[in-house]
C-alpha cells in the first residue's frame, strides 16, 4: 500500500506505512542517541553530586534528568522537525497524523509520555508486540495519539499554483467560506495536483467525494452543472487569495503601528 502525502508548500512525498524492521532499526539509532545524551546527564549528575548536593536536590537532579532524556528531548525533536528524530530522519521515516498532516505538540507529547511505558519501562516489549499486530505498525502511543510512521521519498516537485476557474471566480468572491480542516484542505490539493496521474475512475470517485466534503463549508454552493475538480480549485484558490489579503492587512497595520510607536513626541523636531 503507497500513497502521497503533502508537506510545506506543495511538496509532495511517496509513503507507504513503514514496516517493522524499518521502524526497529530507526529506534536502535534513537536509542544511541538517548544513551549518549543519558551518559552526559549522568556526568552532569556526578558533577553536581560532587559539589555537595544535598540529597532532596540530588533526587531532584536526577528525576529532572530522566524526564529530559525520555519526555521532554524526544517531544521537542519529534516538535521541530515535524515527526522525524535522528533514526526516522536515517531510515527515511516520518510520523504523520491518520490525515496525513504533519504531527504537532500534542502528538508529539502524547507518543513520549506513553513510550515511558511501552519502551523504557518495558524494554520495548510492549511497543514491539503492538507494532506486529497492527496492519500500519502503530505502537500503543501512535494509537493514543492518532499518528503513524511512514517510509517517505520526496519527489521535490512543488506542485503547481491552483488556478481560479475563470468561470466561478464572482461566484467565489462572493461565497462564505469557512476555514476547512487542514485533512481537507490536504487531500483535495493532492487530487487537483496529481490528478493526471490516477486512473479514470479513482478521480472521478474522489472528486465527487471531496467536493461533497468541502461544500459543506461554502455557502452559498457552486453553480448548478460545475466540475467537482473545478469546484475545488476555485475553493482553494480563494481560500489563499484571502489568507494572502489578510497577511497583506496584517503586515501593513503592524508596520502603521511601529512607525507611530517609533515617531517622536509632538514638536520635537526630527534630525532626520
Amino acid at each position: 500500500m503507497s500513497d502521497e502525502i503533502l508537506i510545506g508548500e506543495g511538496v509532495l512525498l511517496d509513503a507507504r506505512p513503514a514496516s517493522f524492521a524499518t521502524r526497529t532499526l530507526a529506534a536502535l539509532v534513537d536509542v544511541i542517541v538517548v544513551g549518549t545524551a543519558s551518559v552526559l546527564i549522568v556526568i552532569l549528575m556526578v558533577a553536581g553530586l560532587a559539589v555537595s548536593l544535598d540529597d532532596a536536590a540530588s533526587t531532584a537532579l536526577v528525576i529532572t534528568g530522566i524526564v529530559v532524556v525520555t519526555v521532554a528531548l524526544p517531544t521537542m525533536v519529534e516538535t521541530l522537525s515535524r515527526g522525524r528524530s535522528l533514526g526516522k530522519l536515517v531510515l527515511g521515516i516520518r510520523i504523520v497524523r491518520d490525515d496525513g498532516g504533519p504531527v504537532r505538540f500534542r502528538h508529539a507529547f502524547v507518543r513520549a509520555l506513553t513510550g515511558v511505558l511501552e519502551l523504557w519501562l518495558t524494554t520495548g516489549l510492549v511497543a514491539i508486540l503492538t507494532s506486529m499486530v497492527h496492519p500500519q505498525g502503530k505502537r500503543l502511543g501512535d494509537l493514543l495519539a492518532g499518528t503513524y510512521a511512514v517510509r517517505v521519498r520526496s519527489t521535490q516537485k512543488p506542485l503547481p499554483p491552483v488556478a481560479m476557474p475563470y468561470e466561478l471566480a464572482a461566484w467565489a468572491a462572493r461565497a462564505d467560506m469557512r476555514r476547512l480542516p487542514d485533512g481537507l484542505a490536504l487531500s483535495a490539493r493532492q487530487l487537483l495536483g496529481r490528478a493526471e496521474r490516477l486512473h479514470l475512475g479513482s478521480r472521478v470517485r474522489l472528486g465527487v467525494e471531496l467536493a461533497a466534503q468541502v461544500e459543506t463549508y461554502v455557502a452559498p454552493g457552486p453553480p448548478p452543472g460545475t466540475h467537482p475538480e473545478r469546484f475545488l480549485a476555485a475553493v482553494l484558490a480563494e481560500r489563499r487569495n484571502r489568507e494572502y489579503a489578510h497577511a497583506v492587512v496584517v503586515l501593513e497595520r503592524t508596520a502603521a503601528e511601529t512607525a507611530l510607536m517609533e515617531r517622536l513626541p509632538h514638536a520635537v523636531p526630527d534630525p532626520h
